[in-house]
């Protein structure tokens, strides 16, 4: 009888990376939150210009069918129908003169309207 060896089994990529910055800027959000929180949520709603708008919000509790990643000490929770527009995004945060904000690069993305708030985004494939 010959013996099967199991192959290692490959860790899936996570579909949203953190830089240290948007690490670090969400940790002190959520130590600062009013109420209990168990992370953040991410996702992308019609809307906009271009098309679509990505979201974020406090996630108090997990939905159905989320994807749930921590990078860097953060929860995340992922909209299962955002998943294919956001892989390989990374989430920064970023500090200028006038202000500071969060960012959402993303190899996904085809293009964005002039202000900025909405974005075209092309499923990955594969």
């Amino acid at each position: 009888m010959e013996t099967q060896t199991k192959k290692p089994r490959r860790e899936r990529p996570k579909p949203v990376k953190l830089t240290d910055a948007a690490a670090a800027r969400l940790g002190q959000i959520m130590a600062n939150a009013d109420g209990k929180y168990l992370g953040l949520r991410v996702g992308v709603t019609n809307g906009g210009c271009a098309g679509m708008s990505y979201t974020m919000e406090y996630a108090s509790d997990t939905k159905p069918f989320e994807e749930v990643m921590e990078e860097k000490g953060v929860k995340i929770f992922i909209d299962p129908k955002a998943i294919l527009f956001l892989i390989g995004t990374e989430l920064d945060f970023v500090q200028e003169k006038l202000g500071a904000r969060f960012v959402f690069n993303n190899p996904n993305q085809t293009s964005a309207c002039g202000c900025g708030e909405s974005v075209q985004i092309t499923p990955a494939e594969g």
